[in-house]
């Protein structure tokens, strides 16, 4: 299809305002501490909307729009739902703790307090993993976006990749944090017209209000169960305790934005925020997917139900702003990831590996060059999405399965019950994980809630029973640090 005029000049000044953010961010970086934290002075509003906004992609219009086509409800109740309770039940506990490492640690990398908690070779082990899982995990984000590009323009997928990995290295490099939650509040501002557009335009042909409740008579009747198999209650479960480590800081991109706080308070706020959003705003988000069947059935290809759906309804100009907002999405997502990953390989690994880059210093030299290096191998991965399970496969089965393994012993290591788990606990857990995920990835007849949890149970079972028998750990080190955090 070739876009209308109208549709190109909308996308144009999507893509103008984030490079002019871009801009204006580079003026407010002075140091290495602005590039990757904000100084720590980031507003609990904006901390809670780019928190909100960097757990969403490209994949949720291609992935997770193909799994509304033909499973339904059961896309909210494990994704969005157990992400809005996890945020919400610990928003006293993770995001509090990340403040006060920042403030007792100088921490600007989620993954520095790691060497003072277990030892130097356990915060390495973890950085590498973690830098080698956000390849994957990025590059499945950039492939998305091309998909999508390709049912909106009919452009080839290397050059969708290229596009919006191009537009996103140059604010990202420039301008770090500061350009990443700017254009995370830009972004989300675009996703909620589109957004909205697009639930009223679906409204409207399903006959109002009532058709919120009436279009499930017109899907099949597992599309409004809250479990569909294979995405269960099992399945549900098994994502609720990976978001549940993922969104307080597991992901590290996540555990930035409450390191980036000024205070506990803001800390606090921006994960009741983000909690919120995420309960609310997937069930607006979502409508079009859910009732893509009933306006587009017999749909060859699922994934493709959002941008058809979106060609088929909407004029000119309207589906530019919709392609704004997938453009959005992924762009908020990958730039928070990147910006964090280079912290990472800028804080914890390159001072490890030539003495020209200072432990506890960077330049900004540095820190840009890290970031531009990184996004540049995301988007050569996403060049060959296909041969890690598509877009799908990376999203779901390789990140939910190995988020776990590299979590577990960072945010549980913050945790009293756990003080006797030390280095050896910590890489065993990560080790154990990491086979058991290997050994499941060629078990064809392990479901799918398998598939993904047994990473993470093993790994949590290997770092609390070797934390029982290990007696390799500075027990007045760990004792001191937990202090340091402890909820007062």
């Amino acid at each position: 299809m070739k876009l209308n005029e109208l549709d190109l000049v909308v996308i144009g000044m999507f893509f103008l305002l984030m490079i002019v953010i871009g801009v204006y961010a580079y003026f407010r970086n002075n140091d290495a501490d602005d590039y990757f934290v904000a100084g720590g002075n980031l507003p609990w509003w904006l901390s809670g909307i780019s928190h909100h906004v960097s757990g969403y992609s490209g994949a949720v219009f291609v992935a997770y729009a193909a799994l509304a086509y033909t499973h339904g409800f059961s896309v909210y109740t494990w994704w969005a739902l157990t992400i809005g309770i996890c945020v919400l039940i610990s928003a006293h506990v993770f995001p509090v703790y990340w403040v006060r490492l920042r403030k007792r640690y100088q921490i600007q990398s989620p993954l520095e307090f790691l060497e003072h908690r277990y030892n130097l070779w356990t915060q390495q082990v973890m950085a590498w993993s973690g830098v080698m899982l956000k390849l994957f995990d990025v590059g499945a984000k950039w492939a998305a976006i091309a998909l999508l590009l390709n049912v909106f323009t009919g452009i080839s997928l290397p050059v969708g990749v290229l596009i919006s990995g191009g537009i996103s290295l140059l604010y990202i490099t420039f301008g770090g944090l500061w350009a990443v939650v700017i254009t995370d509040f830009a972004q989300f501002i675009v996703q909620l017209l589109a957004g909205l557009v697009m639930f009223v335009v679906v409204l409207q042909h399903l006959g109002g209000i009532d058709g919120i409740f009436s279009m499930w008579d017109k899907l099949p009747e597992q599309n409004s169960q809250l479990f569909n198999e294979p995405y269960g209650v099992g399945f549900a479960l098994a994502f609720l305790f990976i978001n549940f480590l993922a969104y307080n800081g597991g992901q590290w991109n996540l555990a930035t934005r409450y390191i980036s706080s000024p205070n506990e308070k803001a800390a606090t706020k921006a994960a009741r925020l983000s909690g919120i959003l995420y309960l609310v705003w997937p069930l607006i988000l979502f409508l079009p997917m859910w009732a893509a069947p009933i306006l587009l059935p017999d749909l060859a290809d699922p994934s493709k139900s959002y941008g058809e759906l979106t060609l088929l309804l909407l004029p000119s100009g309207l589906v530019g702003l919709v392609i704004a907002s997938l453009f959005a999405n992924t762009m908020s997502m990958t730039s928070s990831d990147i910006n964090t990953i280079s912290a990472v390989i800028t804080r914890d690994i390159l001072p490890n590996i030539t003495k020209k880059v200072k432990k506890g210093k960077s330049s900004l030299f540095v820190a840009r060059l890290t970031t531009f290096v990184f996004t540049l191998l995301t988007i050569i991965i996403a060049f060959q999405y296909e041969y890690f399970g598509g877009v799908l496969g990376l999203i779901i089965s390789w990140f939910g399965a190995l988020v776990g393994p590299i979590a577990i012993p960072m945010l549980f290591g913050l945790l009293p019950a756990f003080k006797k788990s030390g280095p050896v606990a910590a890489i065993g857990s990560i080790v154990a994980g990491l086979i058991t995920f290997v050994i499941t990835k060629n078990i064809s007849s392990l479901s799918l809630a398998l598939e993904i949890s047994l990473p993470l149970i093993i790994s949590t079972l290997t770092f609390i029973v070797l934390g029982f028998f290990e007696t390799n750990r500075n027990v007045e080190k760990i004792a001191d640090l937990l202090q340091s955090i402890k909820k007062e």
